[in-house]
């Protein structure tokens, strides 16, 4: 509904609340970092978004097993936030580390993949690099292809 001020309370008071009734590693904080952190990226405070995302990612790393798909998720939006910082290099690493998670946690031609693709080709058209991003964007196509109905 873009009423983020309202969605940004929810999730703090929500946060809050499993801060006292959960471990302190718990994966329900993550998704609450994780939430906030969308927020934070939809309302173009990125900073706030990138420590929300690596609040997320440090807890995922200790609640989840190693290729956990929650963990691709986090890679993928610190790489978001990373690509709307102009921070190029890092949004690459990010999002191919989420690629590689997905690679082995998720079947072949899932959707995310289509969607990692095409946003590593966001990250190379930023950069100029219109051949990679070309490359990107049509394995992008590719998987929606099969994945998605007509």
């Amino acid at each position: 509904m873009g009423e983020y001020s309202k969605a940004l309370s929810s999730y703090e008071q929500s946060l809050e609340i499993k801060k006292i009734a959960l471990p302190p590693n718990h994966p329900d904080l993550a998704a609450s970092y994780n939430n906030i952190g969308m927020v934070y990226y939809k309302i173009d405070e990125y900073s706030k978004a990138l420590s929300s995302h690596e609040r997320s990612l440090e807890i995922r790393k200790i609640a989840l097993p190693p290729n956990h798909p929650d963990l691709a998720s986090s890679y993928h939006n610190i790489g978001l936030v990373y690509d709307n910082m102009g921070e190029y290099s890092k949004a690459l690493s990010s999002l191919e580390r989420s690629l590689e998670i997905q690679k082995i946690a998720l079947p072949p031609n899932h959707p995310d993949f289509a969607s990692s693709y095409h946003n590593i080709g966001n990250v190379y058209d930023n950069m100029g690099e219109y051949s990679k991003a070309l490359s990107s964007f049509e394995r992008s196509l590719e998987i929606r292809k099969i994945a998605l109905p007509p």
